[in-house]
């Protein structure tokens, strides 16, 4: 599927790596639109559906584009030169659509309508107008419910992915389409901000985590282009920062702005704000999307800090930002990022919550963003750092999760595959003690053991990215018909 969707269509100047990041979230989206048309049909209908659709989308919140109707007849495309005519306007406005929405508002040509859009290179929504009861006279009858078919079987012949969702006909003024058109406006940021983005690794794995290893090659057999830098060049750009530079002083008040640094010497708050600098640095110069960084344990025995907080804030900023080198958990956060336009984390499957079967604290030291969080947080010391070496940790950033809906994922390279799992849960407000330190939130998974087991046999990491929200189907679709990922089924 990888190979057939690159090789096949053109990707657009619009996947670049602009997607995702904090101000991007909320952009609005912009979708082509086309019309099928096919000649013992009503073709009178089109011109109907055409306003159904404008409306549709504007009242959604979109944008749309779509070529002059009176290009073709009743504005459809039918014939093979009405789909080339249509594909040369969708080659000259490349990159100002992040997807294609080909309507059906009566049974369609399947010539036209593969000659027009099989190099769209982005995902195409398949909708279909539903007949009614008492308009089922010639003039009114749609036979589109039937007419899908007919396109899907062709562009499924060709190769060329699309999206089908439920239910198969649809009114465009309705409900259900407009929950289709934000589920697919998902689909089309993940496709779009991952087939072709930048993941920076900050250091090396660290030696006791083989569980972190991957494959950079697999990765940008993906379309993930990996941006590996030594950590000693980070700690020497680190020492040549003058506590004054003016870079430094504005990333001391944002942190202060940020989280409580209340209990925060002067002297770690600016290594903090340096670190963070140098982070800046590299997303800016390589146009990174998302990061990895090795945190420990030579940040706290060289640097004497220990960088939580500084991944917590990289995450609500919209750079999705994973601690010990966990490349594959980056993948996972940014592509929740993208479908949900909310920040995302990467949390320790930790601890058993009591005798409850289908509950657990997922916990990490504090690269959770605030948004996800009961309230900004607190910058602490780590308490692990401290056992053995008092006084190298501070930066954590201790909190609790809010309650709500979220999605977990995570993958895997393998194989020269990216291999990736999703399973909806929620946070509850179960209490954790006080004396749980770092961020953490009791999730309830249903199935919870069951899953357990198929992550284990699974070779899956003892770390699962989360993000806000119900969206496993969306990234599904988005992973397995776009992108070409293997998906595994852990519900």
């Amino acid at each position: 599927m990888l190979t057939r969707f690159l090789s096949r269509n053109r990707i657009s100047k619009r996947s670049s790596c602009s997607y995702g990041r904090r101000e991007d979230m909320g952009k609005k989206m912009t979708f082509a639109l086309a019309f099928c048309n096919r000649g013992f049909m009503p073709g009178e209908l089109i011109y109907g559906a055409r306003e159904d659709m404008v409306k549709a989308v504007t009242d959604a919140g979109y944008d749309y584009i779509a070529m002059d109707a009176e290009l073709t007849r009743y504005g459809g495309i039918e014939t093979r030169d009405e789909g080339l005519l249509y594909a040369k306007w969708l080659k000259e406005h490349e990159g100002q659509y992040d997807g294609v929405i080909f309507s059906m508002p009566i049974f369609a040509d399947e010539n036209g309508a593969i000659t027009a859009l099989q190099d769209a290179g982005v995902p195409i929504l398949m909708q279909a107008y539903p007949d009614e009861i008492g308009k089922m006279d010639f003039a009114h009858r749609r036979d589109a419910f039937c007419g899908k078919f007919s396109v899907t079987d062709v562009f499924t012949q060709y190769q060329v992915p699309f999206t089908v969702m439920k239910p198969h006909v649809v009114h465009p003024l309705s409900e259900a389409f407009a929950q289709n058109l934000r589920d697919f406006a998902a689909v089309c940021r993940v496709v779009n901000g991952m087939k072709r983005c930048n993941i920076g690794c900050i250091g090396a794995r660290t030696t006791a985590f083989k569980t972190v290893r991957f494959d950079e090659i697999t990765m940008q057999k993906y379309g993930i282009n990996v941006e590996s830098f030594d950590l000693s060049e980070l700690v020497f750009k680190v020492g040549k920062k003058a506590d004054d530079e003016e870079a430094v002083v504005k990333k001391v008040a944002a942190l202060e702005a940020y989280s409580d640094f209340t209990g925060v010497a002067a002297d770690k708050k600016l290594m903090l704000a340096k670190i963070s600098v140098v982070i800046d640095e590299y997303i800016s110069a390589y146009h990174l999307d998302a990061i990895a960084l090795r945190c420990w344990n030579e940040m706290e025995e060289i640097l004497r800090v220990c960088p939580c907080v500084l991944l917590s804030e990289l995450n609500d900023r919209g750079i999705a930002a994973s601690c010990e080198i966990d490349m594959c958990s980056a993948i996972t956060m940014r592509a929740m990022a993208l479908a949900s336009e909310i920040p995302t984390t990467v949390l320790d499957w930790n601890n058993n919550y009591g005798e409850e079967e289908n509950k657990v604290i997922l916990f990490h030291c504090g690269p959770v963003p605030k948004s996800l969080m009961t309230d900004q947080g607190r910058v602490t010391s780590h308490k692990m750092f401290d056992k053995t070496d008092p006084g190298s940790g501070c930066g954590t950033n201790e909190g609790r999760i809010k309650p709500g809906k979220v999605t977990l994922s995570n993958c895997q390279t393998k194989d020269g595959k990216i291999i990736v799992y999703a399973s909806e849960a929620a946070f509850t407000d179960d209490p954790i003690e006080e004396a749980f330190f770092g961020c953490g939130g009791v999730c309830e998974i249903p199935d919870m053991q069951d899953k357990m087991i198929r992550l284990a046999r699974g070779g899956f990491k003892h770390h699962t990215s989360v993000g806000a929200g119900h969206m496993k189907e969306i990234l599904k679709e988005a992973f397995t018909t776009y992108l070409g990922y293997e998906w595994v089924e852990i519900d």
